[in-house]
């Protein structure tokens, strides 16, 4: 039994593990370290295993010591050449940072395609009118297209915390050895170029005992914060189903569950998943954190080859993107609990200063006067009566109401407090309509920027190829 085995494997580290002796093997011959018909040796024993593997149960270790000795049976003692200047410790350094690499362009394709659909759906709500809430009370109206782009700016903001990463990530540790490097003539760039790797980290300490560590750390932090976001979506449209005739639902079908018992309820399944799966995502996260905590460098707490998973942040971000997708809009609900309730009264405040110059306070107080006689009558804000509007002001401002009864109608109008908005990042669709455009282009350029990455990738991946194979031969 392997105490440490769930430390030495998932993710992809035994693929990384071959990438990396294969690079190893190359460095070593064209450093003229190992002689070159004892590398080709060593580069035909390397594609053997490689070759059996391919047709066995999946190898689960990634642990070199469990490597070489397969390799020696099949290449002969001058195998362990294969590990000069080596250690353990930069083999697991870089088989991580190569999964959180791989994690990352996986974790920001998924990530794209939730915002792409929140861009989508944006785009056909430009002029939806929706309620919005602060402390779980209707506040002011705005539209639909103007709060979901929010969303998708929150989640350009995560990509951007990956995209970020990405650079400091993807430098090499290999050849660092233990923590000081060996007296072997290693040559670390051409490790790293084999590799994929855009340079190194330079510093053999750093690179195996503190590098590891705050490169995942970085990971994980960004992805924490988009779980929080996440959550928060997930909540704020499960909590239109405590209403009898939801604004914002999932269509019925595979996002939705029936009762075993209730046959007219719709469960909403897949906002439940969301949240619930966007937790386990946080605390995970939360676990990186906890395992690299009050541990000195050198120990093995923090040496995990796959130290940012990256299922659950797929699971997550793929979920989203179908809830989304999958979002049924009532509009005129939506403007019908707008009209019910009195969140266009911070526009009668507004409305007062611009005409007559009532200082806001005066107008603010006279407002929340108003909806406490609306309130307390069982009225809406367009069911007060003009008289009793301007009675009501009359008698708090000791003055005559400045606003006639079309622009006290036109004020209270949730329509017109969307459209007359003029500053920027409102909810105006002019407005909505430039931020979207903008969001779209920077969903384009974060595409091509991961195109990019991938496409360095595959090139390093065939310039490995064909270094290893004319070394091993065929």
């Amino acid at each position: 039994m392997d105490i440490n085995a769930v430390f030495r494997g998932g993710g992809r580290s035994v693929e990384f593990l071959d990438r990396i002796n294969m690079a190893s093997i190359v460095m070593l011959v064209e450093a003229g370290i190992v002689p070159r018909p004892v590398g080709g040796r060593i580069a035909q024993g390397i594609a053997q295993l490689m070759r059996v593997d391919r047709q066995s149960p999946p190898r689960t270790s990634a642990d070199y010591l469990d490597y070489e000795p397969r390799l020696v049976a099949v290449a002969g003692t001058d195998a362990s050449r294969l590990h000069t200047g080596r250690s353990r410790q930069d083999i697991a350094s870089t088989i991580a940072r190569m999964n959180l690499r791989a994690a990352v362009l996986r974790e920001l394709e998924a990530l794209a395609a939730a915002r792409e659909q929140l861009i989508l759906l944006a785009a056909r709500h430009v002029d939806t009118i929706i309620p919005a809430y602060t402390h779980g009370v209707q506040a002011q109206p705005t539209t639909l297209a103007h709060y979901l782009h929010a969303f998708a700016a929150a989640l350009a903001r995560g990509a951007e915390r990956l995209r970020q990463a990405y650079p400091r990530i993807n430098r090499s540790p290999l050849g660092a050895a233990a923590l000081a490097t060996s007296s072997f003539p290693i040559d670390r760039a051409r490790l790293a170029a084999l590799l994929g790797f855009d340079g190194l980290v330079e510093n053999a300490y750093d690179a195996n005992h503190l590098a590891p560590v705050d490169s995942a750390l970085e990971v994980a932090a960004a992805l924490a914060i988009v779980a929080v976001e996440v959550g928060q979506f997930a909540q704020d449209v499960h909590a239109q189903y405590a209403e009898p005739r939801p604004w914002f639902l999932l269509a019925s079908g595979e996002l939705t569950g029936v009762s075993s018992i209730m046959p007219q309820k719709r469960n909403p399944a897949a906002l439940e998943q969301l949240r619930a799966q966007a937790s386990l995502m946080l605390g995970e996260m939360h676990g990186v954190f906890l395992i690299a905590h009050n541990s000195r460098t050198g120990m093995f707490d923090y040496r995990s080859y796959d130290p940012v998973p990256c299922t659950r942040p797929l699971q997550v971000f793929g979920l989203l993107r179908q809830v989304v997708a999958g979002l049924v809009v009532d509009k005129a609900r939506a403007l019908a609990e707008v009209d019910a309730d009195y969140s266009t009264t911070t526009e009668i405040a507004d409305a007062l200063m611009q005409k007559a110059d009532v200082p806001f306070r005066v107008g603010h107080h006279y407002a929340s006067a108003l909806t406490d006689y609306g309130r307390a009558r069982g009225l809406a804000l367009r069911e007060i009566a003009y008289g009793d509007a301007a009675r009501l002001y009359e008698a708090h401002a000791k003055e005559s109401f400045p606003l006639t009864e079309a622009e006290f109608r036109a004020v209270i109008s949730a329509e017109r407090m969307v459209l007359g908005r003029r500053v920027t990042g409102g909810p105006q669709p002019a407005e909505v309509e430039r931020m979207l455009a903008a969001e779209r282009s920077l969903l384009e350029a974060d595409c091509a920027w991961h195109g990019a990455r991938s496409g360095e990738l595959a090139r390093a991946d065939t310039a490995l190829d064909a270094a290893f194979y004319r070394l091993a031969g065929p």
